[in-house]
């Protein structure tokens, strides 16, 4: 009995750390909507997405890394206009609803209709709600619940998972 509950353990605690391993190790690749099961409207193989992407823009956008705080131009960015996802040029925000977190990274109060979609992330333990483009599944950053009015929401995204373009 004692050698069966060892054993249990073992694999309980073996598949917990390999679990936990490839969570930190980032290696999620999405071709699918986790949600419908459907392909994006834009997919690409990932030796596809290597050439269309920089390297800091393949880590974010298809393994879910997280740029360095202050590192994006597009922190400071205050004109007028729209910015896109930079896998696909989807509109996802509008630059009326940016605003200075504080963070180092780019935030906004609210995404553009449909443009996002939303997933529940464990990588740090605790949930998060993680933000993909609705349209190719690149990851954009995370949203929560700490954000100025109207919406009580900061959407707290990579700047290198973007493009901006000026109205």
């Amino acid at each position: 009995m004692a050698s069966a509950t060892i054993s249990r353990r073992r694999m309980l605690f073996g598949g917990a750390a390999i679990v936990l391993a490839g969570g930190l190790a980032g290696g999620t690749y999405f071709q699918v909507n986790a949600k419908t099961g459907e392909a994006f409207k834009v997919s690409h193989s990932k030796e596809e997405w290597r050439k269309l992407l920089t390297d800091q823009q393949f880590a974010v956008l298809r393994e879910e890394a997280t740029e360095r705080a202050f590192s994006s131009p597009l922190n400071d960015e205050k004109r007028e206009g729209t910015f896109h996802c930079a896998g696909c040029d989807q509109a996802v925000f509008a630059s009326a609803d940016k605003f200075d977190s504080g963070t180092g990274w780019p935030s906004f109060t609210r995404t553009l209709p449909e443009a996002v979609a939303f997933k529940s992330d464990y990588m740090l333990i605790f949930p998060r709600t993680e933000e993909h483009c609705s349209r190719c599944g690149g990851h954009l950053g995370h949203v929560f619940d700490d954000g100025p009015p109207p919406t009580g929401k900061r959407h707290c995204i990579n700047g290198v998972a973007m493009t901006f373009k000026p109205a």
